[in-house]
């Protein structure tokens, strides 16, 4: 019998990806929705490569839709 505590050793968290109402996500949310880290995504901006992304406010977002078609491979 498998106890608590050993269920716990086995959870799967679900990663949380906050989108906003007008579809832009934050460079923290665009990593985890890509599998990667915030960091890899700034360095791709650095170099002119990966999705689409626009400062707001002093910050940089991606838009959702950017996002899945730089994942699925559709972006020209």
């Amino acid at each position: 019998m498998v106890m608590a505590r050993e269920l716990e050793r086995y959870e799967v968290r679900t990663p949380k990806i906050v989108v906003l109402p007008d579809g832009r996500v934050d460079r923290k949310s665009a990593a985890t929705y890509l599998g990667r880290e915030p960091k890899t995504l700034a360095d791709w901006h650095s170099k002119g490569i990966g999705p689409k992304s626009r400062m707001v406010g002093g910050r940089r977002f991606y838009d959702i839709e950017d996002l899945t078609a730089f994942a699925q491979g559709t972006v020209a």
